[in-house]
């Protein structure tokens, strides 16, 4: 005997997709929808950046070259030091 697998749920149909618009204009709003759209798809485009990021840190860290400092790295560590260094001369 063969068992196949039926999904719960299956793509959303031409009437599905109208009643999910529904609700999320009576939630939302029409003036909204856009803008939340919009910041949707900024916020997916800087996930897929920083794993692209992770996905390239850690084949370097495979291939046994390691991790390197950049100069934002190199920057930004004596910025560090810097505001360390004012935080120690200050009285209390």
């Amino acid at each position: 005997m063969e068992t196949t697998l039926v999904p719960l749920f299956g793509v959303p149909g031409g009437m599905e997709m109208m009643v999910i618009l529904l609700i999320a204009v009576l939630l939302f709003g029409a003036n909204k929808i856009p803008k939340l759209a919009r910041s949707t798809g900024e916020a997916m485009g800087e996930f897929q950046k920083g794993r692209t990021e992770v996905e390239q840190e850690l084949e370097n860290m495979q291939d046994g070259g390691g991790t390197e400092a950049t100069e934002p790295d190199v920057e930004r560590g004596e910025e560090v030091a810097a505001e360390a260094g004012d935080e120690e001369e200050q009285p209390n």
